[in-house]
């Protein structure tokens, strides 16, 4: 006899929803989590936190409504690092009281401390007073996320040297900054620190950033971010960081030497598998700590699962709840329909950016056929209210059957506005539907109208000039 159904290790996205969505089937389930970590690393580090710092720097320097009132307009003229972290921890106490509700509520017990294998069905749990105790499952959903990968090359102090968890305990606004990747959370971080008036370095060994994304929207991105005064050094890497003092250097391998107040290094994220003796399981990880695991997301030993960012890619929190649904269900034997193959992006720049579907260059490759709608902030009525001139919305149309193929989005809600795309290609819909469609206005969500009128345009007049 086990002493729960589904045994949940990590609080994470993954985690609760994993476990609560088990407890609703009407298993025994029991959570594993460090009693200062609970939501993990996303409620205590890493998405909230970044995402409530980027709102309070949105609002305290006004950068969004400077079009407006001028380009030296600002809420708070002299911003600390406590204007920012007191927002940060307001949102994230609420949240954890949220969870621990989420929890308590569907009798989802907590376990508090860290979790390792003993054998298949066993975990021993190591307290904050190392006192350890044991506890068996029937099933096991491993949930226990990342954290931020360091170079063994690099000497970090946390202090001058960090990592992307680093920014949350830094103690002054920095003056310069050089961040090492151009990744999501590089980038991310670049455009939070530009706006608060630090002069940004961005370092990234790639030819471009966010390769991933469409390259226009990636164009108008770097082009904002330049006029926050953020220099790029594409094709680079860094060789070494030198510190002096409270300051440092970084030494590319061109030769190339850059001060800073700060170094941070976005390098992607490792794993936390190492700390979980996965051999006891009968499981191993791969060099940078994920687990391997199939469509339903089961491991090779098949009553133990993995989800969110210990899987990899894609490694959002959107994603790791639905995985984290999805696992209990197939844990529990629960009919359940698969993952759905429209899963849009968000990245939270200054402005954001938010896609889903494909892009121009996918299409391009592929050699498929498409026609593009493009819709400008500029030209709303709500884009001049909210003081937005630069945002943009892009529809990318198949001339053939007239769906939508993908939804660009870069500016103000951008996040929010993907779904209306997100939605009309789940069901099916085709340009027509948004050409017909009635939105709101002024909204910025009238942009689909505008966007699929231009994309129509487009497509009858080579029509016409075919016929």
């Amino acid at each position: 006899m086990y002493d729960f159904d589904v045994l949940v290790l990590g609080s994470g996205p993954g985690g609760q929803k994993a476990a609560i969505a088990a407890a609703k089937l009407g298993r025994r389930v029991a959570v594993i989590e460090r009693r200062n970590m609970i939501g993990g690393v996303c409620i205590n580090t890493g998405t909230i936190p970044s995402k409530t710092l980027r709102e309070a720097v949105t609002y305290l320097t006004g950068l969004n409504q400077r079009d407006m009132y001028g380009q030296s307009y600002r809420v708070k003229e002299d911003i600390t690092v406590s204007d920012l972290a007191a927002r940060t921890a307001h949102v994230v106490g609420r949240e954890i009281e949220v969870i621990r509700s989420q929890l308590a509520r569907n009798r989802v017990r907590l376990l508090p401390g860290t979790g390792s294998f003993v054998d298949p069905h066993t975990l021993v749990i190591e307290d904050d007073q190392g006192q350890e105790s044991h506890v068996s499952a029937e099933k096991i959903i491993v949930a226990a996320g990342t954290r931020p990968a360091r170079p063994d090359s690099v000497d970090f102090d946390d202090v001058t040297i960090i990592d992307s968890d680093g920014i949350l305990n830094l103690d002054k606004v920095p003056g310069s900054m050089v961040v090492v990747g151009a990744g999501v959370i590089g980038i991310e971080y670049a455009s939070m620190f530009a706006a608060l008036g630090t002069k940004v370095t961005v370092v990234e060994r790639r030819e471009r950033m966010l390769d991933f994304c469409d390259l226009e929207i990636i164009e108008a991105l770097k082009y904002h971010l330049r006029d926050l005064s953020v220099s790029f050094r594409f094709r680079e890497s860094v060789a070494s960081v030198q510190r002096h003092g409270r300051s440092a250097v970084a030494v590319l391998a061109s030769g190339k030497r850059i001060a800073a107040d700060t170094v941070m290094y976005s390098a992607g994220r490792q794993g936390a598998a190492d700390l979980l003796a996965l051999d006891k399981a009968g499981l191993s990880a791969d060099e940078r700590g994920r687990i391997k695991v199939d469509e339903h997301f089961r491991t090779e030993v098949a009553h133990i699962y993995a989800v969110g960012d210990i899987i990899g890619f894609p490694a959002l929190a959107s994603t790791s709840m639905e995985q984290g649904r999805l696992a209990a269900h197939h844990a529990c034997d629960e009919p359940v329909r698969g993952m759905h193959a429209l899963q849009p992006i968000g990245i939270y720049t200054i402005p954001e950016i938010s896609f889903v579907g494909r892009t121009e260059e996918d299409l391009t490759e592929n050699n498929i056929p498409f026609e593009v709608g493009i819709a400008r902030y500029r030209e709303l009525a709500r884009g001049q209210i909210i003081g937005d001139s630069y945002g943009m919305l892009k529809i990318i149309v198949s001339p053939e059957d007239g769906k939508i193929l993908g939804v660009h989005v870069f500016g103000t809600g951008a996040t929010e506005l993907v779904h209306i795309g997100q939605t009309v290609m789940g069901c099916g819909g085709t340009v027509d539907y948004l050409v017909d469609a009635v939105f709101n206005y002024p909204t910025l969500a009238e942009s689909y109208k505008v966007a699929a009128l231009d994309a129509m345009n487009k497509m009858r007049s080579v029509s016409r000039l075919s016929a």
